[in-house]
């Protein structure tokens, strides 16, 4: 396995591919990522280990969406089975995401619990759903300083976990190789990840511009409120066909995969 260097310059071509497959098979790309969050959310309601639970699932259901992508670009219509890509290989490779899907877990609750130790948990009631957030707990320093807690931990365990699932089905690494190799992978490539990240955030705030403005110059603001939520939830499921690329631009094939 050999990591590639690419120019800054990629991460603008890793968002217009996604766009690009997006649109290549926009039913069926869709209909996954719905289901992703469906199968999320089920997961999340299961009592007392619910939350963990889904956070177990998130790296295999990821894997899958890369999967979908990887069929969309080869003129497949990928069907829902391909969500199940990380359990349909052999017991080694289930027995690797399962541990990776239980490191991620462990990793996300840390980072929760980490900023509950500084405001007794009111950040991760709000960011959970578990709690509504007024301005007065929005502006309390002790929030923002949970705030920043996650963020600032939760950022490097995105990055351990950005191409693990990836490495673990298709190059066949042990799950702490694949999380080593990630994170190296995205800190190599910072400048073209940076330009990644950026342009998926100005491609957000165009389009709640864009939805906004069609709903004042129809003198529908509620219209805009109506329909941002499947627009983004749209956004969110481009966003996901896009991993594919920054994966498959990051890393040479394995022999077996190679055109």
């Amino acid at each position: 396995m050999k990591l590639n260097i690419v120019p800054a310059r990629t991460g603008l071509l890793w968002v217009k591919l996604g766009m690009q497959t997006f649109f290549k098979q926009p039913l069926a790309l869709a209909g996954l990522f719905f289901m992703f969050m469906a199968v999320m959310t089920i997961a999340s309601l299961v009592p007392y280990l619910g939350f963990a639970l889904a956070m177990m699932l998130l790296p295999a259901a990821t894997l899958g969406l890369m999967s979908a992508t990887q069929e969309a670009t080869q003129g497949r219509f990928p069907m829902p089975i391909v969500l199940l890509a990380a359990f349909r290989s052999n017991k080694q490779k289930t027995r690797a995401m399962l541990v990776l899907g239980a490191l991620y877990a462990l990793g996300f609750l840390t980072a929760m619990g980490a900023s509950a130790l500084v405001d007794g948990g009111d950040f991760a009631r709000v960011y959970l759903g578990g709690a509504t957030p007024t301005r007065e707990m929005l502006q309390a320093s002790e929030f923002q300083a949970a705030m920043w807690v996650f963020i600032g931990l939760h950022l490097p365990l995105s990055l351990m976990f950005w191409h693990a699932p990836a490495l673990v089905h298709w190059h066949d690494l042990p799950p702490i190789k694949s999380l080593f190799f990630s994170i190296v992978a995205c800190l190599r490539n910072f400048w073209a990840f940076a330009i990644f990240g950026l342009m998926w955030l100005a491609v957000l705030v165009l389009v709640v511009i864009g939805v906004t403005t069609v709903g004042a110059l129809l003198g529908n603001p509620g219209l805009a409120g109506d329909l941002l939520f499947p627009v983004l939830l749209l956004m969110a499921s481009m966003f996901f066909t896009s991993l594919y690329f920054t994966f498959r631009d990051s890393f040479e094939p394995p022999p077996e995969a190679a055109p």
